[in-house]
């Protein structure tokens, strides 16, 4: 852990105000988009809700890597904590972003990259969804599907199959047959309970929680390919700093800092613009997001071989 000298300390008072504050404010957007009188101020709460609720997915994050707390009890409780707001399971969260981390940018996850022999009606549903916001559905739904029928993923995971390799699902499902099962429909429960407890407390309608969520969905979705397309094939290096206006930078807690990130994992959100290389390009996140919108490109054939080394 940073906190025992092995890099810098963990914020962790202010990580707890953070994730106390972002709470608080994702509740009053709810309010604020289920009980406003007019459609404008309504929308408004539901962009406002899409960033504070990046922080707290940024503090998720955190907690995934073990730097929220440098206490782990605490560490772990302020995950599960924070994963009742994107909702999710803590430990689903954890066993995925860990395995993107030993994936990143191999043939597991290129997504921006058609592969010779891919599906090329599958490539581009999936980047299309995650441009939309689709990709967000997956996960609250992904999770109380496993909560409720455990076997499922061994069906989902398609081990042997095109669909398998090229989506990613064996090696991730298979990842997550392995966590504990119990902690995860516990955790799933915590968050149905946290979410029926707001939508009780704040007298909220299905449409202001839908406003809310499908704009997180699409803020949320798109940054988490942004940080990555026509990045580097490389497992630490496959990522970017992308520039992005400074009140942003500060709402997703330097989440943008994404190949600093990579390089450094267990570096708190804090310290990362310390570890920003300079003399790597920084594109602009507007710029990769549009990009992005013309669809996957095929694989450059030079970066074929080291791509392949990389894997191995």
């Amino acid at each position: 852990m940073t906190s025992e000298g092995r890099g810098p300390p963990i914020p962790a008072a202010l990580n707890v105000v953070l994730l106390a504050s972002a709470l608080g404010a994702c509740a009053a957007c709810l309010w604020v988009a289920t009980h406003a009188e007019t459609w404008t101020v309504r929308l408004l709460a539901a962009v406002a809700f899409s960033f504070v609720n990046n922080t707290v997915f940024s503090l998720l994050h955190e907690a995934t890597h073990g730097v929220l707390h440098p206490v782990r009890w605490v560490n772990d409780g302020l995950g599960r904590l924070a994963a009742t707001l994107f909702p999710t399971s803590f430990t689903m969260q954890r066993a995925f972003h860990l395995n993107h981390h030993r994936h990143n940018r191999t043939h597991l996850e290129q997504f921006d990259y058609f592969r010779p022999g891919d599906n090329r009606l599958l490539k581009r549903a999936q980047w299309y969804s995650i441009l939309s916001g689709l990709y967000w559905l997956f996960v609250p739904v992904g999770a109380v599907a496993f909560a409720l029928v455990p076997g499922l993923l061994h069906r989902l995971r398609g081990t042997g199959t095109r669909y398998g390799e090229q989506t990613g699902a064996d090696a991730y499902l298979g990842r997550l047959e392995a966590a504990p099962g119990a902690a995860i429909r516990w955790e799933v429960l915590l968050a149905v309970a946290v979410q029926a407890g707001l939508a009780v407390a704040l007298e909220l309608s299905v449409t202001g929680q839908a406003l809310c969520y499908a704009a997180f969905a699409v803020n949320w979705s798109g940054l988490q390919y942004a940080d990555h397309a026509w990045s580097p094939l490389h497992v630490r290096d496959g990522a970017w700093d992308l520039r992005v206006a400074a009140p942003v930078r500060w709402l997703f807690l330097n989440y943008h800092y994404h190949r600093a990130h990579h390089r450094h994992p267990q570096v708190p959100w804090l310290h990362l613009g310390h570890y920003v290389d300079p003399d790597v390009p920084r594109p602009s996140f507007l710029r990769v997001w549009l990009s992005m919108w013309r669809g996957p490109r095929p694989l450059p054939a030079a970066t074929l071989p080291a791509a392949t080394l990389e894997e191995r």
